[in-house]
């Protein structure tokens, strides 16, 4: 049992469910229906959760090539490729009809359209381009969006700017990760920044844009009556730390930059996401 847990990415998940979380906190205008927000939750678990299992079936070649990756369920052997994809499809047809029938047909094909399209284009495409960290960052958005339509059964301006925060987000999250391990990443033929432009300018420059053009977007939820002052001045700090990491890294493109810009983020979310809840202006 503990492989196939290991299949399903836990630790990255509980970052998905926050994104859910908040995302129905705003859908749910009408008022918070605690049993349809567990559904969604559940729902977004069990659809991640597979779409990890099949991300690992495929890329199980790729994995066994890179150190941080070799020692898997399947790299190993310790899951066969069979039981890995029918475990991953179980998970994902599960959460689907969670979903559908747990929230509403609105917030289980937006789930639907994120497996697919992060199985379908994103990792394929990890092979052939750089380009596929930008494809990748769409399914890797929507968690907000799923929220919100479990919550609200439509998606206004609130939910986009929601997704407009988690797509940025990624960049600099990512790119700092593809340095840290961008030489595993090439011994696995995997196309990342890093590998394809291996002195890092433009791998830190992405970094910086990116942390940049997050600080106003990160803003606009004041605007749109999401939250009030005390957010907007969390966010601008949150969002200044998160930029002063990245340009870091591009003063000093080392490891120990790039994690920095890691933790950064993984800070930098959990904050911003508990400012909009404690500064929600429409209660």
């Amino acid at each position: 049992m503990k492989d196939y847990i290991e299949l399903t990415k836990p630790r990255v998940t509980w970052l998905i469910l926050m994104s859910t979380g908040i995302g129905y906190w705003f859908g749910a205008q009408s008022g918070l229906h605690w049993v349809v927000l567990l559904h969604a939750i559940i729902g977004t678990a069990l659809i991640a959760s597979g779409t990890f299992t099949l991300n690992q079936w495929y890329e199980r070649e790729a994995d066994g090539r890179m150190r941080r990756t070799q020692h898997r369920p399947l790299p190993t052997g310790r899951v066969t490729p069979r039981q890995a994809m029918i475990f991953g499809l179980m998970l994902s047809v599960a959460g689907f009809f969670e979903l559908y029938y747990g929230a509403n047909a609105l917030a289980a094909w937006l789930g639907l359209f994120t497996e697919a399209s992060y199985l379908g284009l994103y990792t394929p495409l990890k092979q052939r381009t750089w380009h596929s960290t930008t494809v990748g960052a769409i399914p890797g958005a929507m968690p907000p969006l799923i929220g919100f339509a479990a919550g609200a059964n439509t998606l206004t301006w609130d939910a986009w700017v929601l997704y407009a925060i988690l797509f940025l987000w990624q960049f600099p999250h990512f790119y700092a990760i593809a340095w840290m391990y961008r030489d595993d990443y090439a011994r696995a033929g995997i196309r990342m920044l890093p590998v394809v432009e291996p002195d890092g300018i433009s791998t830190a420059r992405q970094m910086v844009m990116a942390s940049l053009v997050l600080i106003p977007v990160s803003l606009v939820p004041r605007y749109l009556l999401m939250a009030g002052d005390w957010y907007v001045a969390g966010a601008a700090v949150a969002g200044c730390f998160f930029l002063y990491a990245a340009v870091r890294v591009a003063r000093e493109r080392t490891a120990l930059r790039a994690r920095g810009v890691l933790l950064a983020s993984v800070v930098y979310l959990p904050v911003l996401y508990g400012l909009l809840l404690l500064d929600r202006s429409r209660l």
